[in-house]
């Protein structure tokens, strides 16, 4: 994407997400990515989805950090602007989760959440 984006405007990756997305995209095809989407739907309005592709959009923004890619589309990054993706292990389970200063509300599941 030739846009410049502010730093409100960047999705940003956690080293943590990083080291995991690199794990699981090993075991995957050449060229895997994770593509992280955002669609309506979920216990809050929104939801987030996870996606591991092997194509690009010509409009996508690739997020990356160390070897690690990520690709968002265009829309979801409206809703994701300013948004960190972190890996999280706990003992209730490991998951990716997002801090996203848009969202007014989330459920506890994590994976919900309102505007």
């Amino acid at each position: 994407m030739s846009e410049t984006l502010t730093p409100t405007d960047r999705v940003t990756l956690t080293e943590r997400a990083a080291s995991r997305i690199a794990e699981i995209v090993a075991a995957e095809p050449a060229g895997t990515m994770l593509r992280v989407s955002v669609e309506g739907g979920g216990c809050s309005g929104f939801q987030y989805k996870f996606d591991l592709v092997s194509d690009t959009a010509s409009d996508d923004v690739v997020i990356e950090k160390s070897t690690a890619k990520v690709l968002v589309d265009p829309v979801s990054l409206e809703y994701l602007a300013g948004s960190e993706i972190d890996f999280v292990d706990e003992l209730i389970g490991a998951s990716f989760k997002i801090v996203n200063p848009n969202a007014t509300a989330s459920c506890g599941c994590g994976t919900s959440f309102s505007l």
